[in-house]
């Protein structure tokens, strides 16, 4: 049987953490520096530079690239024929409050009305974690720390089943009224279909997607996202967005969800796969 284990998960999650806010995968900085190349407005420019040279200096000293480091959301896949015999979620808790410390990680939970901060990055409801099953006897850990600057701009409608035609505006609409808040070039995760809860859910797995990843309905909404001017920095510019990801789920036939949650430029996210099974 496999070594897995409890501390095992936690220094596994402490790992990928650190992780997730030092660096970037390359295929967002492929398209940040491809971004720059085709801006030609000074300012653009120099946001773009500015961000390039942050994400080399956070890479290279092994800090994070961004002063807010997020609450820490996890997608964990369980393999259905994994074998666990000790507390998942405690694990991936005692996780969090590690890399808290050795990160270092800025504490950012706080109870939702009292404002107290429970100084570690954990308390009700955090942090959050979703649970999937696969054909494997692996489990696979993947973290995406999501900043409060792009997470205030989100948005969620329930649209009537025969606005499917204004599916694109809403989504539009939100990066518009966002302008340079959630800190440009963004990527736009959009959930459809489910109901209120499912669609935001959605919408938020899809920014794990790789940004080379679209297909035409999701370029058409990219396209119409640049030509907003909005710009690196919310300073104008071609470039807006990075990517538009959907993720869509059967719904209600009375009803439209759409969700749109915002990501930053720093499209944060980590994983690691674990054995977890009988040999």
């Amino acid at each position: 049987m496999s070594t897995l284990n409890s501390l095992s998960v936690s220094g596994a999650v402490e790992g990928i953490i650190r992780q997730a806010e030092t660096s970037l995968s390359n295929d967002v900085i492929e398209a940040l520096k491809n971004a720059r190349d085709q801006e030609s407005e000074g300012r653009a420019r120099a946001q773009l530079d500015a961000i390039l040279e942050n994400i080399r200096i956070a890479d290279t000293r092994t800090i994070p690239m961004c002063q807010d480091t997020g609450i820490l959301v996890f997608f964990v896949e369980i393999g259905r024929d994994a074998c666990i015999d000790f507390d998942m979620e405690e694990a991936i808790r005692k996780g969090v409050r590690q890399a808290t410390k050795s990160v270092p990680l800025r504490p950012n939970a706080v109870e939702p009305l009292t404002r107290q901060n429970s100084g570690d990055n954990t308390g009700d409801g955090l942090p959050d974690i979703n649970y999937s099953f696969v054909d494997s006897k692996t489990i696979t850990i993947t973290v995406a720390p999501k900043g409060a600057g792009s997470e205030n701009m989100s948005a969620i409608r329930m649209l009537k089943p025969s606005q499917v035609d204004s599916v694109k505006q809403f989504v539009v609409e939100t990066v518009f009224r966002a302008g340079g808040m959630p800190c440009p070039p963004i990527i736009v995760g959009v959930g459809i279909g489910g109901s209120f809860d499912k669609a935001a859910r959605l919408a938020k797995h899809s920014l794990l997607r790789d940004l080379n990843d679209m297909d035409d309905f999701e370029l058409e909404i990219l396209e119409a996202i640049n030509s907003l001017g909005i710009g690196p920095m919310g300073l104008g510019g071609r470039t807006t967005a990075l990517a538009v990801h959907v993720e869509k789920a059967h719904c209600h036939t009375a009803s439209l969800p759409v969700a749109v949650n915002i990501q930053c430029w720093a499209n944060r996210h980590a994983s690691v796969t674990l054995e977890a099974g009988h040999d």
